[in-house]
């Protein structure tokens, strides 16, 4: 009898599942964009430079995350039928980050059924069964090839950057392909990207053991897309950082129910308050209200052709035109008025950039706008007089005590750490898959504001990949015009963003 029970406890221990490992160094690295976007039907996927593994594990860093889109390794645009030879490319990438030590991440950038590229894919991947079933097919054809490959050198980031659909929607899409993979390989460590494009945790997958959360440090976009053409982020200059306070979000017309809702000024003096706007998409009426009565309103129209405007594209997929609108809307507040309400109350959507109190004499004060694609944030504003240290405070931060002396940590730490931190704290690994600066801010706040993500990621032993290596948000070869490179093995290194990333 005793040799019947160890004989089937020796059975039971070969055909258990083994534990799934999740990564236990912490992950600090760069993505990779070979495969990134196939631009054209005859665009072939470049191979992942060696290079770039060897100078990657040089500098310290161990882990590279791999955006691609799947249009790479299906044949004819058949997304029933592999490429070999293009997933050989997949292959060898793999084989360099174990070479060298790195941790690779395969990311779908672009998944059957949805993207956040341009152009959008023809299905549905959250409604349309047919692409769920192809991306499923595509992550176990992926499980099967290596399998075998441990997961602290090899996770699956099952796609990049969903929509804020409901979570539950999400959930369900997601546990599809983790089923998927599961079946073929049960012990791969899985990364699901964040709602609202990275930005929000997803309550339905906490717990599935070997499921992390990937999160984004992009926030507030008008730091770190300033003047990126694809992002819509204000053209007023970037500030950082900025006050605790500011307001953040946009001003969304009727059908932006994920944006909508009024910015208002209360306890307002008398005085003429001006806004400025970014981005504008489509005609938008903004109208201003003084103690809930209408006292102006304004229709903004891009045009190319008018000196008001800057950066005007027409969108055929969307039949709208956007744009950076270079005026001002000014507004005198009526007598005896004390409060302010702005709204799009018409249109698509646009974005604040700044806005200034104009009170008697030379005295002013100025607010500046950050724009999260969010229900707005520190939108409910109390006006606190010329001479306060910070004229404007939020109205849901009044009675809040600052964690951080550093008001760059503060702000993030209050804005985007805390639904992060609630997950963290059930056991959940979170990376930050994606985060970095658009050449276009100023080297010094682009250095001041990632030092900031970088150190409170450190104190929750968090990691990280910068997008991206070599580019124009990299530490190689980004074109920026304040940098003083230095030439390193054929690249233009900025030296002082490696040593900052090196330090965390």
């Amino acid at each position: 009898m005793k040799n019947l029970l160890v004989a089937a406890f020796l059975l039971c221990a070969l055909v258990a599942p083994a534990a799934i490992e999740r990564p236990t160094a912490r992950l600090r690295g760069f993505n990779l964009l070979e495969m990134f976007i196939k631009h054209s039907d005859d665009m072939r996927p470049k191979e992942f430079r060696e290079s770039d593994f060897q100078m990657i594990r040089d500098w310290g860093f161990n882990f590279v995350r791999l955006p691609m889109d799947y249009r790479f390794w299906i044949k004819d645009g058949d997304w029933d039928q592999f490429d070999e030879s293009a997933l050989q490319v997949v292959d060898r990438a793999v084989a360099l980050g174990r070479k060298y030590g790195i941790h690779v991440a395969i990311c779908m950038h672009r998944a059957p059924g949805y993207t956040v590229a341009k152009p959008s894919e023809k299905t549905n991947l959250f409604t349309d069964p047919e692409p769920l079933r192809v991306a499923a097919k595509h992550w176990a054809m992926f499980a099967r090839r290596y399998k075998g490959i441990p997961s602290r050198e090899l996770s699956f980031n099952l796609f990049n950057e969903p929509p804020d659909v409901k979570d539950e929607v999400y959930g369900r899409v997601a546990k599809v392909l983790i089923e998927a993979i599961r079946k073929e390989d049960p012990t791969r460590f899985i990364l699901a990207d964040g709602l609202a494009w990275g930005n929000k945790p997803v309550q339905s997958l906490v717990g599935i053991e070997g499921v992390g959360q990937s999160t984004r440090g992009y926030a507030p976009m008008s730091v770190s897309h300033y003047l990126a053409p694809w992002a819509g982020t204000p053209s007023a200059p970037p500030v950082w950082p900025l006050p605790i306070d500011a307001p953040d979000g946009y001003f969304g017309g009727p059908y932006k129910r994920e944006v909508r809702g009024p910015f208002t000024v209360a306890d307002l003096p008398p005085c003429r308050v001006k806004l400025t706007l970014g981005s504008v998409s489509g005609d938008v009426t903004i109208t201003f209200k003084a103690d809930g009565k209408v006292v102006a309103e304004e229709t903004l129209h891009p045009e190319a052709d008018n000196k008001l405007w800057s950066n005007v594209k027409y969108h055929p997929e969307w039949q709208i035109a956007q744009g950076r609108y270079l005026g001002a809307l000014t507004v005198a507040l009526p007598s005896g008025a004390k409060s302010l309400s702005i709204e799009a109350s018409k249109g698509d959507w646009a974005a604040p950039a700044g806005l200034e109190v104009l009170g008697e004499g030379s005295k002013r004060a100025k607010m500046v706008f950050s724009n999260g694609w969010q229900l707005p944030k520190n939108f409910q504003q109390v006006f606190r007089g010329f001479d306060a240290p910070a004229p404007f405070m939020a109205v849901e931060r009044v009675n809040k005590k600052p964690r951080y002396a550093d008001p760059g940590r503060e702000y993030l730490a209050q804005r985007q750490f805390p639904a992060w931190d609630e997950v963290r704290a059930k056991g959940v690994f979170v990376i930050a898959g994606e985060f970095g600066v658009w050449h276009k801010t100023p080297h010094a706040i682009t250095l001041d504001y990632l030092e900031d993500y970088l150190s409170l990621w450190k104190e929750r032993d968090m990691g990280w990949a910068l997008w991206e290596f070599r580019g124009t948000f990299g530490i190689l070869d980004s074109g920026r015009a304040d940098v003083d490179y230095e030439d390193y093995k054929g690249h233009k290194l900025d030296r002082q963003m490696l040593d900052l990333l090196r330090r965390y």
